[in-house]
Order: structure tokens, then C-alpha cells, then sequence
């Protein structure tokens, strides 16, 4: 998606050769046209996918799973990363690596907001390990429902989750992928994975 891939380049830091920074349009500050384009991007893909709910991770998965619910006409669920005293109980939860903050956070989502007749598109903004993919999946599986798909907004091609992904018969769809964060410099990758 060029609009993406001119964003990262224009506004994203690359801090190491495995983290890149997108707080000014993404993970802290969001730019609301950027999410709309993105979540036209994810209906376009999934419109004929029979979906019922989009399932995120909170809290940067939330702003383009929120915009391609809207565009799609479905409700958006996230998995929440604490428990709160109104989510007790009668949960579906799984344990997810986080790469960036480097910790293990149990996440959950509430048993009344995904059944087994939902077709679920998973939504989240990076895909590195996969670690947050598989916990999303665990949890949609608990539920008995469908995983379509997963719409990643950038993927870290370099790492293995989008690859190990794939192998286990995954679709996923991700709208930016980056082979290279070397020398300081953002290098998207070609051809097919790149779309």
C-alpha cells in the first residue's frame, strides 16, 4: 500500500536494525485518513469473506481494525491486555510475547462477544514474531469461530512470524513489508508478499 510505505518513510524512525518507531502516525498519535485508507484496504480484501466480528489486540491494532469495521459494518472486539474489574470471568485468554516491550502479557476477551458462528478477520498493526497472531488465534479457536484471515499493517519481513505464519496455511495480508531496517534505512520488500 504506497500511501502506508510513504508514510513509514516520511515519519518513521528506524531505531535498530529490528525496531522501528511509528508513534506519529500509529502507535501513539493516529492519523485518522491513514486508518481510513488502511481500513478500506482490509474491506477490500475481505468483502466477500462472509465476516461477523474483526478481533484486534489492544491498543494500537484498535484505530485500522475500528475503520475497517466501520467500512465493513461490523463490530470490532480487542483482546485486553489487563483485566479490569468489568472483564472477570467468563473469558477466553491466551499468553503473548510481546518483541518490542519484551514481556509476556496474558490477553482476554469476554466469551459474550465471540461465538462459534462468527467469521473473525484478525487485525494488528505489527507482525514480528507472530507472538500476538498465535494468541489471537488461540483465542478465536477457543471460541470455535472461523479465522478468515489476518490484515497486518506492518509486517517485519525479516523476522520469522509472517513466514511461519504462512507455512501453517495462515492468509495473511499485510500491507507493508519490510525486509530491511539496515544502515538507519527502511527497505520494503518486492513481488508477490509485497502486493
Amino acid at each position: 500500500m504506497k500511501a502506508l510505505q510513504d508514510k513509514i518513510i516520511q515519519d518513521g524512525k528506524v531505531l535498530s536494525e529490528t525496531v522501528l518507531k511509528v508513534d506519529s502516525f500509529l502507535n501513539h498519535q493516529i492519523d485518522p485518513k491513514l486508518m481510513q485508507e488502511i481500513g478500506q484496504e482490509f474491506a477490500n480484501r475481505y468483502k466477500d469473506a462472509g465476516l461477523t466480528k474483526i478481533v484486534t489486540i489492544e491498543s494500537s491494532g484498535i484505530a485500522p481494525a475500528t475503520m475497517a469495521g466501520l467500512i465493513l459494518g461490523i463490530p470490532v472486539v480487542f483482546a485486553r491486555k489487563r483485566k479490569s474489574l468489568t472483564l472477570a470471568g467468563n473469558l477466553y485468554s491466551s499468553k503473548v510475547h510481546s518483541f518490542t516491550k519484551n514481556e509476556t502479557n496474558e490477553i482476554s476477551v469476554s466469551k459474550d462477544f465471540l461465538k462459534s458462528d462468527d467469521v473473525v478477520l484478525i487485525i494488528d498493526d505489527f507482525l514480528a514474531n507472530g507472538e500476538a497472531v498465535k494468541g489471537l488465534l488461540d483465542i478465536v479457536g477457543q471460541a470455535g469461530s472461523t479465522a478468515s484471515g489476518v490484515g497486518i499493517v506492518i509486517e517485519k519481513g525479516f523476522q520469522d512470524g509472517g513466514k511461519l505464519l504462512r507455512e501453517k496455511g495462515i492468509r495473511i495480508d499485510s500491507l507493508a513489508i519490510i525486509s530491511s531496517l539496515e544502515d538507519g534505512k527502511v527497505t520494503f520488500a518486492e513481488g508477490e508478499l509485497a502486493r
